[in-house]
């Protein structure tokens, strides 16, 4: 892909004939904020692009001070979300500022913001007004409830994201269950990189720029796509049943009666989880009795000799379970349950867990970084891997401005004298 003006400085590490990564050559102008917006344009370094982040001269992005150690500054979510950018700090309240950006932009293949509708309108920063300077733009925004409807101005953050989308409430259920802090965050940077990466081949294939506008709450929906599916697609007023939780009729599943025993979680002696997912439990039973030493209680049992009976009686098999499991560690269990045939059985992994699951390391899910402040690091890896250009993490979060005059004098063509006016002026 080759973009307007000069190209992106991708940074490459690899040496010669390393094509870098499959946006080396990208230019991206990011003028995001905290995590839905500054994950999308991190997303994008990873894969090689030049992202260059706009921070407002005075205090720049107030995820700078979000999770902060107190001793050194440095915040792990701001490293991760800010992640291969290189900062500008411009006064954007000021023409002359919004004129810098707007020759940043014209130069560039991309640029991304997720201020709330008619934020960027006032400061002349819609796409309206950066299509006219670079009609091959690609131009991302992230907004809360989309770009449309009575609500397309309202102020929202992740937990309201959450809430929208109804992921908080337990299925059949108003018992609120929130997730991890930063969920519709994530997933909405997800779809805004996704949308900005489809953009891109269709401006390689089909020579046109356009708008892409995707929403904390039209991303959670795409989330929860089976759960929302199911509700619309109604056949006479009927919802599909999945044929394990059938016999249910109104009650919703729940782990002491979930329809189905062996799609469920269990605790160990330790206090550890432990999951199954045996959709169709059958092929799988007899290896599992084995591996709980032929138990009686299950194996004698009639209620229990069929998938379709167990689920029938899931509630009375679940609570066997329950017994069997709380006997043993989680350790002890996986180690059986494991020699004992190929069963769809994992650890339900805490946090601390995943940062040492040595399924994650091997596929780079978790990385290292030697960062200049915190040393040689554990990171979030990236979850896409390629064969010929693979993500790569070239650099840290950048300090407050860090490149101002790094972009400005190689992109733009400025000199040290045009620098140092603007800093008089306090453009810069």
């Amino acid at each position: 892909m080759s973009g307007p003006g000069q190209p992106g400085q991708p940074g490459d590490p690899g040496g010669p004939g390393d094509p870098g990564g499959p946006l080396a050559g990208i230019r991206v102008i990011d003028w995001t904020i905290w995590q839905h917006g500054p994950v999308a344009g991190a997303m994008l370094g990873d894969l090689g692009a030049d992202v260059i982040k706009i921070e407002e001269r005075l205090g720049g992005d107030s995820g700078r001070a979000q999770f902060a150690f107190p001793d050194t500054g440095t915040s792990p979510y701001f490293e991760v979300n800010n992640r291969n950018k290189r900062s500008i700090a411009v006064d954007l309240k000021r023409p002359e500022g919004v004129a810098l950006v707007r020759q940043l932009v014209a130069r560039s293949d991309v640029f991304i913001q997720n201020f709330r509708p008619t934020v960027a309108e006032k400061l002349g920063l819609d796409y309206e007004t950066l299509r006219a300077d670079n009609p091959m733009l690609v131009y991302g925004a992230g907004s809360a409830y989309g770009p449309n409807g009575p609500e397309r101005t309202a102020r929202a953050y992740d937990l309201l994201g959450q809430a929208r989308s109804g992921l908080m409430l337990k299925p059949g259920t108003d018992e609120v269950s929130i997730a991890d802090s930063g969920l519709a965050d994530q997933m909405g940077a997800i779809m805004l990189a996704y949308g900005v990466l489809a953009a891109l081949l269709a401006r390689e294939r089909h020579g046109v720029g356009q708008r892409v506008d995707t929403s904390l709450f039209g991303s959670m929906l795409a989330l929860r796509g089976l759960a929302l599916a199911l509700e619309l697609m109604t056949q006479d007023g009927r919802v599909a049943t999945s044929t394990f939780r059938r016999h249910l009729g109104d009650e919703p599943p729940s782990r002491e009666n979930p329809g189905n025993p062996l799609w469920n979680y269990y605790r160990c002696a330790d206090g550890k989880l432990i999951a199954m997912a045996m959709v169709q439990s059958d092929p799988h039973w007899a290896n599992l009795l084995h591996a709980l030493g032929s138990p009686e209680s299950l194996a004698g049992d009639p209620r229990f000799a069929s998938h379709i009976s167990r689920c029938q009686n899931a509630r009375a098999c679940v609570a066997i379970l329950d017994k069997i499991f709380a006997a043993e560690s989680r350790d002890t269990w996986l180690r059986r349950l494991l020699a004992s045939g190929d069963m769809p059985i994992t650890a339900v992994n805490t946090t601390a867990d995943i940062a040492n699951d040595p399924q994650a390391i091997a596929n780079n899910y978790i990385t290292w970084f030697d960062h200049p402040a915190m040393g040689r690091t554990r990171v979030p890896g990236f979850p896409v891997a390629l064969s010929e250009t693979p993500a790569r993490i070239q650099r840290q979060a950048p300090e407050f401005g860090e490149h101002t005059e790094e972009i400005l004098i190689n992109v733009l063509g400025l000199t040290w004298d045009d620098i140092s006016r603007l800093r008089e002026q306090e453009i810069l």
